[in-house]
Protein backbone atom coordinates (compact mmCIF):
# COMPACT_ATOMS: atom_id res chain seq x y z
CA UNK A 1 0.00 0.00 0.00
CA UNK A 2 1.45 3.35 -1.38
CA UNK A 3 1.39 6.15 1.52
CA UNK A 4 0.67 9.62 -0.46
CA UNK A 5 2.68 12.51 1.00
CA UNK A 6 -0.24 13.76 1.93
CA UNK A 7 -0.87 10.66 4.36
CA UNK A 8 1.40 10.09 7.45
CA UNK A 9 3.28 7.12 7.52
CA UNK A 10 1.00 4.82 9.67
CA UNK A 11 -0.59 3.13 6.47
CA UNK A 12 -4.44 2.19 7.23
CA UNK A 13 -5.01 -0.54 9.31
CA UNK A 14 -7.94 -2.45 11.14
CA UNK A 15 -10.62 -3.41 8.69
CA UNK A 16 -10.77 -6.98 9.61
CA UNK A 17 -14.07 -7.17 9.48
CA UNK A 18 -14.71 -7.08 5.28
CA UNK A 19 -11.54 -10.12 5.35
CA UNK A 20 -12.67 -12.95 3.94
CA UNK A 21 -10.56 -14.86 6.16
CA UNK A 22 -12.47 -13.40 9.06
CA UNK A 23 -15.65 -13.85 7.84
CA UNK A 24 -14.77 -17.41 7.64
CA UNK A 25 -12.85 -17.84 11.06
CA UNK A 26 -16.31 -16.18 12.64
CA UNK A 27 -18.15 -18.63 11.04
CA UNK A 28 -15.56 -21.78 12.24
CA UNK A 29 -15.80 -20.09 15.93
CA UNK A 30 -19.69 -19.82 15.67
CA UNK A 31 -19.82 -23.80 14.38
CA UNK A 32 -17.60 -24.94 16.81
CA UNK A 33 -18.46 -23.24 19.19
CA UNK A 34 -22.14 -24.82 18.52
CA UNK A 35 -20.94 -28.80 17.44
CA UNK A 36 -18.91 -28.34 21.37
CA UNK A 37 -22.46 -28.22 23.14
CA UNK A 38 -24.27 -30.68 21.43
CA UNK A 39 -21.70 -33.58 20.27
CA UNK A 40 -19.02 -33.20 23.27
CA UNK A 41 -19.28 -33.55 27.33
CA UNK A 42 -19.23 -30.62 29.03
CA UNK A 43 -16.22 -31.93 31.53
CA UNK A 44 -14.25 -32.80 28.51
CA UNK A 45 -10.87 -30.92 28.43
CA UNK A 46 -11.17 -31.28 24.32
CA UNK A 47 -14.14 -28.70 24.86
CA UNK A 48 -12.02 -25.94 26.20
CA UNK A 49 -8.95 -26.84 23.48
CA UNK A 50 -11.37 -26.54 20.90
CA UNK A 51 -13.25 -23.80 21.54
CA UNK A 52 -10.14 -21.75 22.47
CA UNK A 53 -8.10 -23.08 18.97
CA UNK A 54 -11.28 -21.62 17.32
CA UNK A 55 -11.31 -18.33 19.22
CA UNK A 56 -7.66 -18.11 18.73
CA UNK A 57 -7.88 -18.43 15.10
CA UNK A 58 -10.27 -15.58 15.18
CA UNK A 59 -8.99 -13.20 17.44
CA UNK A 60 -5.51 -13.32 15.99
CA UNK A 61 -6.44 -11.77 12.62
CA UNK A 62 -8.55 -9.01 14.65
CA UNK A 63 -5.22 -8.41 16.77
CA UNK A 64 -2.97 -8.85 13.35
CA UNK A 65 -4.74 -6.22 11.48
CA UNK A 66 -4.67 -3.74 14.50
CA UNK A 67 -1.57 -3.96 14.65
CA UNK A 68 -0.50 -3.65 10.86
CA UNK A 69 -0.28 -0.35 11.22
CA UNK A 70 2.93 -0.04 13.24
CA UNK A 71 4.65 -3.70 12.72
CA UNK A 72 4.21 -5.35 9.67
CA UNK A 73 5.85 -8.29 11.12
CA UNK A 74 3.86 -8.62 14.03
CA UNK A 75 0.90 -8.84 11.43
CA UNK A 76 2.75 -11.87 9.92
CA UNK A 77 3.14 -13.43 12.78
CA UNK A 78 -0.31 -13.00 14.24
CA UNK A 79 -1.82 -14.07 10.82
CA UNK A 80 0.56 -16.99 10.96
CA UNK A 81 -0.80 -17.78 14.40
CA UNK A 82 -4.39 -17.81 13.63
CA UNK A 83 -3.18 -20.67 10.93
CA UNK A 84 -1.96 -22.38 13.52
CA UNK A 85 -4.87 -22.51 15.74
CA UNK A 86 -6.87 -23.21 12.95
CA UNK A 87 -4.80 -26.06 11.81
CA UNK A 88 -4.93 -27.64 15.47
CA UNK A 89 -8.76 -27.64 15.34
CA UNK A 90 -8.67 -29.12 12.36
CA UNK A 91 -6.52 -31.88 13.72
CA UNK A 92 -9.17 -31.89 16.60
CA UNK A 93 -11.91 -32.73 13.89
CA UNK A 94 -9.98 -35.22 12.34
CA UNK A 95 -9.44 -37.15 16.09
CA UNK A 96 -13.12 -36.84 17.17
CA UNK A 97 -13.88 -38.79 13.42
CA UNK A 98 -11.51 -40.99 13.36
CA UNK A 99 -12.02 -42.25 16.98
CA UNK A 100 -15.40 -42.94 16.74
CA UNK A 101 -15.08 -44.82 12.83
CA UNK A 102 -16.45 -41.68 10.88
CA UNK A 103 -15.80 -41.08 7.75
CA UNK A 104 -13.81 -37.89 6.10
CA UNK A 105 -15.20 -36.20 3.27
CA UNK A 106 -12.84 -36.27 0.14
CA UNK A 107 -12.56 -32.69 -1.05
CA UNK A 108 -13.91 -33.51 -4.03
CA UNK A 109 -17.02 -35.50 -2.84
CA UNK A 110 -20.39 -33.97 -2.94
CA UNK A 111 -20.80 -33.22 0.22
CA UNK A 112 -17.74 -31.10 0.15
CA UNK A 113 -18.39 -29.21 -2.81
CA UNK A 114 -22.10 -28.00 -1.58
CA UNK A 115 -20.44 -27.28 1.39
CA UNK A 116 -17.72 -24.98 -1.08
CA UNK A 117 -20.82 -23.69 -2.65
CA UNK A 118 -22.53 -22.36 0.24
CA UNK A 119 -19.47 -19.97 1.34
CA UNK A 120 -18.96 -18.08 -2.28
CA UNK A 121 -19.98 -14.37 -2.09
CA UNK A 122 -18.10 -11.86 -0.76
CA UNK A 123 -19.84 -11.64 3.15
CA UNK A 124 -20.12 -15.13 4.77
CA UNK A 125 -21.85 -15.49 8.35
CA UNK A 126 -22.65 -18.44 10.21
CA UNK A 127 -26.56 -18.02 9.01
CA UNK A 128 -25.20 -19.74 6.00
CA UNK A 129 -24.83 -23.06 7.65
CA UNK A 130 -26.98 -22.48 10.57
CA UNK A 131 -30.01 -25.37 9.58
CA UNK A 132 -26.74 -27.95 8.42
CA UNK A 133 -24.89 -27.24 11.52
CA UNK A 134 -27.86 -27.36 14.24
CA UNK A 135 -29.73 -30.18 12.45
CA UNK A 136 -27.47 -32.45 11.24
CA UNK A 137 -25.47 -35.59 13.17
CA UNK A 138 -22.37 -35.07 14.39
CA UNK A 139 -20.69 -36.89 11.47
CA UNK A 140 -22.00 -34.19 8.98
CA UNK A 141 -21.20 -31.00 11.35
CA UNK A 142 -17.57 -32.86 12.41
CA UNK A 143 -17.03 -32.43 8.12
CA UNK A 144 -18.68 -29.34 7.62
CA UNK A 145 -16.20 -27.78 9.83
CA UNK A 146 -13.46 -29.31 8.45
CA UNK A 147 -14.57 -27.78 5.04
CA UNK A 148 -14.75 -24.46 6.27
CA UNK A 149 -11.34 -24.32 8.33
CA UNK A 150 -9.90 -26.03 5.35
CA UNK A 151 -11.20 -22.74 3.41
CA UNK A 152 -10.33 -20.48 6.09
CA UNK A 153 -6.57 -21.52 5.64
CA UNK A 154 -6.75 -21.33 2.14
CA UNK A 155 -7.37 -17.62 2.48
CA UNK A 156 -4.92 -17.49 5.35
CA UNK A 157 -2.12 -18.63 3.64
CA UNK A 158 -2.87 -16.55 0.50
CA UNK A 159 -2.85 -13.36 3.34
CA UNK A 160 0.40 -14.76 4.75
CA UNK A 161 2.06 -14.58 0.59
CA UNK A 162 0.03 -11.31 0.10
CA UNK A 163 1.69 -9.46 3.42
CA UNK A 164 5.08 -10.73 2.88
CA UNK A 165 4.71 -9.17 -1.11
CA UNK A 166 3.38 -5.90 0.36
CA UNK A 167 6.60 -5.90 2.86
CA UNK A 168 8.64 -6.45 0.12
CA UNK A 169 7.89 -3.74 -1.62
CA UNK A 170 7.03 -1.05 0.74
CA UNK A 171 9.13 -1.84 3.76
CA UNK A 172 8.40 -1.69 7.18
CA UNK A 173 7.45 1.35 10.14
CA UNK A 174 10.57 2.76 9.99
CA UNK A 175 11.46 2.53 6.24
CA UNK A 176 8.36 4.70 6.06
CA UNK A 177 8.96 6.88 8.82
CA UNK A 178 12.27 7.68 7.08
CA UNK A 179 10.57 8.46 3.45
CA UNK A 180 7.95 10.42 5.19
CA UNK A 181 10.45 12.56 6.78
CA UNK A 182 12.41 13.21 4.00
CA UNK A 183 9.61 14.33 1.84
CA UNK A 184 8.43 16.98 5.03
CA UNK A 185 12.21 17.70 4.48
CA UNK A 186 12.08 18.69 1.02
CA UNK A 187 9.00 20.40 1.53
Amino acid sequence: MNTPSNQGFIPPHGNYRKLLSYQKAEVVYDLNFRFCQRFLAKGDRTVGQMVQAARSGKQNIVEGCQAAGTSKETEIKLINVARASLEELLEDYRDFLRARGLGIWDKDSREARFVRGLGRGSHVTYETYRTYVETRPAEVVANIAICLIHQTNYLLDRQIRRLEQDFLREGGLRERMTRARLRARRQ
